[in-house]
């Protein structure tokens, strides 16, 4: 008789304990550090995770689900929060420069400082305790003598004075009391050094400027959180909070930004941008040209060879299809970068062969003609194998007696395809061309590998070419256009456009082929 988990024995209620305050601690872990760097939305999934996980593991009435406790969580963590979270980013500007968020960047944007005209510049050494504190020796521009101290006022100090050791040939003390001068390139080289204030905050202070230089700087930008404004003290300009970026009335800006919520921003910017616009109609012409062609070609090439190898005296029939299995069987990837070099127009096999054969080639990839045609030779290659598969065991399921009887009332070959074959084979591999099709909508690996979406476009105002379809246009505009930098935020209203488009021609598809409906009823 199954046990219940009411007779557990102590040592399995002690384990299973533990496994949970393991688990607990681990999430924590990662929702504390997720809060840390600003990344609620996933502190937000792990916390229901952990949530989940604990009343599984400790509720009775719930463990019988702990088998699908961790394919659950996974299902959330890197199926659902994905997806929501790539929702959530195309409504936002989280990119290059917005890749913080506000209280990160207002930090990083404060750390700035300036010279102001009253204040004073000083050549320094600097000299470290065993407990890693430093004090600075100053000599301004008359050649006073300075003392800086963290936290204590900055006095003026001589050589020879108690604590101060006696002076070098430049003037400067050779010992402070407690502690050690630093070489002068391991002083320029510390790290910490610029970002230390020495003197009284709120007085005078000096920080180091640069190797030679140390200055009585002040803070340059003050953020006014009533009004949500930076003001630069050493100007007097005040820069407004546009859409996660500081940006003045003439239009200057302070960096970084940080994320922000802009709307409809990126979707605008998408359907109305000029230089999207251009050569996205070419784009997403050539993006329905290649999954049709791409499809109807696999399909009726796949299925030509099923056919002929469905005849039971075709010879050597066993041999022929193990070696058209050969495309089925490489890595797409391999099988890509090895066309692009057969088809190179200078180094290239099948160049060189045919300009020996006919003197001349097709240029595979300067052309726009021959480069389409050459990425839908190379698909026509890889996608054959699969529907050859698929149509051959598909045939193999039609009755015989269709065939004879259709014979008995004198119908030929081509009559017995298009009336028996075709529907029949359609009703089991419909879904598939459907499924084939969505694939090469979004085929990136094809057009980025074999080349890279050439020949350019000429006169586009964006990275776009020729062979280029949504998606890989997507990531030229997103992550590869020189200059602009990574935009996740546009990457990810562009991905959901193309999930809309994607959608609806999957689902007329099904509707136009009645893909839902019972086989009986179709066939």
């Amino acid at each position: 008789m199954k046990q219940k988990t009411g007779n557990e024995s102590p040592l399995g209620l002690l384990t299973r304990v533990l496994l949970v305050v393991v688990l607990d601690a681990a999430i924590g872990w990662f929702i504390y550090n997720s809060v840390q760097l600003g990344f609620t939305q996933l502190a937000a999934v792990l916390a229901v995770v952990l949530v989940m996980l604990n009343i599984i593991f400790l509720l009775p009435q719930a463990y019988a689900y702990r088998w699908m406790a961790i394919g659950l969580s996974f299902l959330i963590i890197f199926v659902i929060y994905p997806i929501l979270f790539t929702v959530y980013v195309a409504f936002t500007n989280y990119g290059d420069g917005h890749l913080l968020t506000k209280e990160q960047a207002l930090k990083s944007i404060q750390q700035a400082t300036y010279l102001p005209e009253e204040g004073k510049s000083y050549s320094w050494t600097a000299y470290k305790s065993a407990d890693n504190q430093y004090v600075l020796w100053l000599i301004d521009s008359n050649g006073d003598t300075f003392l800086a101290k963290v936290g204590e006022e900055i006095v003026p100090a001589k050589p020879g004075d108690p604590g101060i050791g006696e002076a070098d040939s430049k003037g400067i003390p050779q010992t402070i009391e407690g502690f050690q001068r630093l070489n002068t390139l391991l002083a320029a080289a510390d790290k910490e050094l610029p970002n230390i204030k020495f003197g009284v905050e709120g007085g005078k202070t000096v920080q180091v400027r640069s190797p030679s230089e140390a200055a009585e700087l002040q803070i340059r930008y003050l953020y006014d959180e009533a009004t949500d404004t930076v003001t630069d003290q050493e100007t007097g300009e005040i820069y407004y909070n546009i859409d996660g970026t500081f940006t003045s009335r003439t239009g200057k800006t302070i960096n970084p930004g940080f994320r922000a919520v802009v709307g409809f921003k990126n979707f605008i910017q998408f359907a109305t941008s000029p230089a999207l616009r251009g050569p996205l109609v070419r784009i997403m012409t050539w993006n329905f040209v290649f999954p049709t062609i791409s499809v109807l070609s696999t399909f009726f090439l796949g299925l030509a060879i099923a056919i002929m190898f469905n005849d039971p005296n075709f010879p050597l029939k066993k041999i022929i299809r193990s070696l058209l299995l050969i495309p089925y069987t490489i890595p797409s990837l391999i099988t890509i970068l090895i066309w692009r070099g057969m088809m190179n127009p200078e180094f290239g096999i099948i160049n060189r062969t045919l300009e020996r054969w006919i003197g001349v080639a097709p240029p595979w990839t300067t052309e726009p003609i021959w480069a389409q045609a050459a990425v839908l030779l190379v698909n026509l290659w890889l996608g054959y194998p699969y529907f050859m598969l698929v149509t051959s065991g598909a045939l193999q399921s039609i009755p015989a007696d269709l065939y004879e009887a259709a014979t008995v009332d004198g119908a030929g070959a081509w009559v017995r395809f298009r009336k028996i074959t075709l529907p029949l084979l359609l009703v089991a591999v419909g879904p598939l061309l459907i499924a084939s099709f969505v694939f090469n909508f979004n085929n990136f690996n094809l057009i980025y590998l074999f080349i890279n979406g050439g020949p350019p476009i000429v006169g586009a105002q964006t990275q776009a070419g020729h062979t280029d379809i949504l998606i890989s246009y997507v990531y030229n505009l997103a992550f590869a256009s020189g200059g602009r930098g990574v935009q996740y935020g546009f990457a990810s209203a562009i991905s959901i456009i193309i999930f809309i488009i994607v959608g609806a021609i999957t689902l007329a598809q099904f509707r136009f082929t009645n893909m839902w409906e019972e086989v009986s009823q179709n066939v």
